[in-house]
């Protein structure tokens, strides 16, 4: 029997250094790990949350910045249904590529994507380039959710994610999202039982450089 109601699969994507890697660690982890190689394609992880009486599992995948990479990390978007759009406050650049890396997602991603634009580092508030204000201006312009992270002291960075899957999730109730077409970055499971919701909650799984574990 699955033991979650829907799978979600997720993307982050942004350009090198922003800090995917760090978030993604965060949140599967709860750590921050401040030695990091740069990522060469994409890394994966999985956890599973309880929202609203309902388990998801999150399938995420961390994808490298590196213009070099680009076609093979575009092989990733195809089908995620949540994106995590990341730049780095302290780095206007970063924030200024978000509109080339949200035209990608667009083309080439689930349709009904739900996608939040992250300002990831505001713990070095002091070194700042971008302003929260042009953060949210670009956000709403584009449609998209916004918040403010920091992998390093963990600020915001479960709302993130959470934020993303509560939105999927409307759009599901609501019908903006027709599974009944079997949408790819979507999957039903079955209802688990009261035993296994509660380890749900707890499961985390990741996938750093070729090496897989499970945290119970």
């Amino acid at each position: 029997m699955a033991i979650y109601d829907y799978l979600f699969k997720y993307i982050l994507i942004g350009n090198t250094w922003v800090g995917k890697s760090y978030l993604m660690s965060q949140f599967l982890r709860k750590k921050f790990e401040p030695v990091h190689e740069v990522t060469v394609g994409a890394e994966f992880g999985v956890r599973t949350l309880t929202l609203h009486d309902k388990i998801i599992k999150l399938h995420i995948w961390d994808t490298a910045g590196q213009e070099a990479f680009k076609s093979i990390t575009r092989s990733y978007y195809r089908g995620a249904i949540g994106a995590l759009l990341v730049y780095d406050v302290t780095r206007r650049e970063t924030f200024s590529n978000l509109k080339s890396w949200l035209d990608d997602v667009r083309e080439l991603a689930h349709p009904d994507i739900s996608i939040m634009v992250v300002g990831n580092k505001v713990d070095k508030n002091g070194r700042r380039e971008v302003t929260k204000e042009e953060g949210q201006h670009f956000a709403e312009q584009n449609g998209l959710l916004f918040l403010e992270t920091s992998a390093k002291t963990s600020q915001n960075v479960y709302e993130a994610f959470s934020i993303i899957a509560n939105n999927i999730l409307d759009k599901i109730e609501l019908g903006v999202l027709d599974l009944s077409n079997k949408p790819s970055g979507i999957k039903v499971g079955l209802r688990p039982s009261v035993e296994s919701s509660s380890m749900a909650t707890e499961s985390v799984g990741f996938t750093f450089n070729g090496k897989c574990c499970t945290i119970q």
